[in-house]
């Protein structure tokens, strides 16, 4: 049992960008039990508060810079500590003071993961993995800032189902997911210029990402052929 553990957690020593996937997989699965809950149930901020747990500490085992841990704390600690404001007020500022600070920590998060990724010309097997963990962190990226959207332009945002009311976070984070993979499914429609705006911005990136993997996948894959031969 104790052999079992011990390699269990080398394993995720080893593979964080996996922890990171599975749980953000997990958290969309969580989402669709208590979204109807509101911002202010205990479930929505168990899942919000354990994402940005999870988030950290695989970012901890990828950076090496003192510089960027410190940066990440700079900005994980008041988004830990206004998301508990924001769960027990009803004021709108706060919750936007949230989400952009969500916003700014999971962009932060973003960028430690494309270095990761491109740090160099060796392809391992978390680096594959963070090519998913990276996409899941962008779309929950561009749900905070639907999310802020929603609150400095309300009416940002319109669905089949009750079209005046205020998408839940759920439906801003399906948004964000089908505009990042291009699929184009989504029921809820940006329908303000500033909403458009931010939704024509994440399509450009979700497409240049995925573009820039590709490139990279291949040329290595190139770059190995060309030695072993």
């Amino acid at each position: 049992m104790r052999i079992g553990l011990s390699t269990a957690f080398r394993w995720v020593k080893a593979n964080p960008s996996a922890v990171l996937l599975v749980a953000q997989l997990l958290g969309i699965l969580l989402y669709a039990f208590i979204d109807e809950a509101g911002v202010r149930s205990v479930g929505r901020l168990v899942v919000s508060l354990f994402g940005m747990v999870v988030v950290a500490l695989a970012l901890a085992v990828l950076r090496e810079s003192p510089i960027y841990t410190w940066l990440g704390v700079l900005i994980g600690i008041p988004a830990v500590i206004v998301t508990f404001v924001e769960w027990s007020t009803a004021d709108p500022s706060w919750s936007l003071a949230s989400n952009l600070l969500h916003v700014a920590f999971y962009a932060y998060t973003l960028i430690g993961l494309l270095s990761y990724m491109f740090a160099d010309d060796q392809v391992t097997t978390d680096e594959l993995w963070s090519i998913g963990a990276t996409f899941t962190v962008a779309v929950w990226l561009w749900a905070y800032a639907y999310a802020s959207v929603q609150l400095l332009v309300p009416g940002s945002f319109t669905a089949a189902t009750d079209p005046a009311a205020p998408r839940t976070w759920l439906e801003l984070l399906f948004l964000s997911t089908t505009t990042m993979t291009s699929t184009g499914l989504s029921d809820v429609v940006p329908i303000k210029p500033l909403a458009r705006s931010v939704v024509m911005i994440q399509q450009i990136a979700g497409m240049l990402y995925l573009a820039v993997v590709v490139a990279r996948i291949v040329g290595m894959t190139l770059n190995r052929s060309r030695r072993q031969s």
